[in-house]
Parts: C-alpha cells; structure tokens; sequence
C-alpha cells in the first residue's frame, strides 16, 4: 500500500502540545469502512436535533461496528479532542467525559 500524499498547503509540523499532522498517520485513514461515505452522515447539521440526530448517529455507528481501524478513530478523536460528530464508533457525547477529564 502507498502511503497517501499530504494535501497541498498542508501544515507540516503541528503547533506545541498538538499530535503531528494527521498525513504522518495517514495509513489507518486509507482502511476506514467511511473513506468512501459522505462525511454529513457523521456530523450533525446547525439545526439537527433529537430522533433525526439520533437516527444518524445510529447508521454512522453501525458502519463504524464494521471498521476494521474503529480503534485508531477513536483514539485520534480522543487525542486531538474531537468535540464534534461520530469517530470510532462513539458520539461527542460519549466521549465527553474523557475529554472533560482530560481538561481538568
């Protein structure tokens, strides 16, 4: 497998106490069972809210349950802090708590 090529402006070197730039992990990214998928079916519009999020959330995750790299999704959304739409399989709100535990 070749190793993906950073986008053009890409930043090369992340900013102190930030994880390097996503393009020196990118190998996970390219075995993802969403690489292919509209990526609204992973994050919530303005005005989404109650059955019509919870619906979303609930196919986004059930693809995530076919992923072979669910892991390595969820520890750079939990990494990076990710406080927005599904990453390896858990919603902002589940991991929430970690995020907050991780601030305090």
């Amino acid at each position: 497998m070749s190793r993906r090529k950073p986008p053009a402006g890409a930043v090369t070197k992340a900013p102190d106490g930030l994880p390097a730039p996503l393009f020196d992990n990118w190998a996970w990214q390219d075995r993802a069972a969403c690489r292919d998928v509209n990526p609204e079916l992973f994050f919530s519009g303005e005005s989404e809210r109650g059955l019509r999020k919870h619906a979303r959330e609930v196919l986004a995750k059930s693809l995530c349950g076919t992923c072979p790299v669910r892991r390595e999704c969820r520890q750079h959304a939990l990494v990076v802090g990710e406080s927005y739409g599904v990453w390896g399989g858990t919603t902002e709100e589940e991991r929430e708590p970690a995020l907050h535990a991780r601030t305090h």
